[in-house]
Parts: C-alpha cells; sequence; structure tokens
C-alpha cells in the first residue's frame, strides 16, 4: 500500500510567520485553523484572488517580489502577505490594510 502525502510543498519560504491579535481572534471564532491558510498561501493555493492577481503572484515567485493571498473567513476577508526578501509572513485582516 502507498503512502498518500496530502501536504503541498512550499513555493515559496515565509520567513518568520506572524499574525495580527485581530486575524488570530477572527479566525477562533470562526473555526478556521490560522496555520492552514499559512499552509495554503505557501503551497500556492491563492485563495479568493482574481486571475489578474494570481498571475502577479507567479511572477512575484519568479522575481522575489512580494506575495498575497486572500481567503473569506466568516463576513470577512483575510489576507497572507510574504514580503520580497522572504523575512517575514503576516495574517492579518483585510481592514487592517
Amino acid at each position: 500500500m502507498a503512502l498518500l502525502r496530502t501536504e503541498r510543498m512550499a513555493l515559496l519560504k515565509l520567513g518568520q510567520v506572524v499574525a495580527t491579535p485581530a486575524a488570530l481572534a477572527h479566525c477562533e471564532k470562526h473555526g478556521t485553523d490560522a496555520l492552514q491558510l499559512i499552509g495554503r498561501h505557501a503551497g500556492g493555493d491563492w485563495g479568493d484572488l482574481c486571475a489578474g492577481d494570481i498571475s502577479a503572484n507567479v511572477h512575484a515567485i519568479q522575481h522575489d517580489l512580494r506575495v498575497f493571498s486572500a481567503y473569506s473567513v466568516g463576513d470577512a476577508k483575510l489576507y497572507v502577505i510574504t514580503e520580497w526578501d522572504r523575512t517575514v509572513t503576516t495574517l492579518q485582516m483585510a481592514s487592517e490594510c
């Protein structure tokens, strides 16, 4: 029997992973695992982005630019943003931008 892997390989380095208190509270309130959102981002599941933003992320990975994802959680949108130099990835509420 073959062992199946369910994790995706990371497409980019995340650096230090941080989250705002509001984003963590919102995830907890809605039963969403914040680390799962970070994992989706790292694996190239950009969430609720349009085709143009997805294309921009592919370009950003190839050219060391800022990469972002957007996820709808409850009644709000959360962003995961990895900085161009890959030193930090932040989970935050869209309203905090």
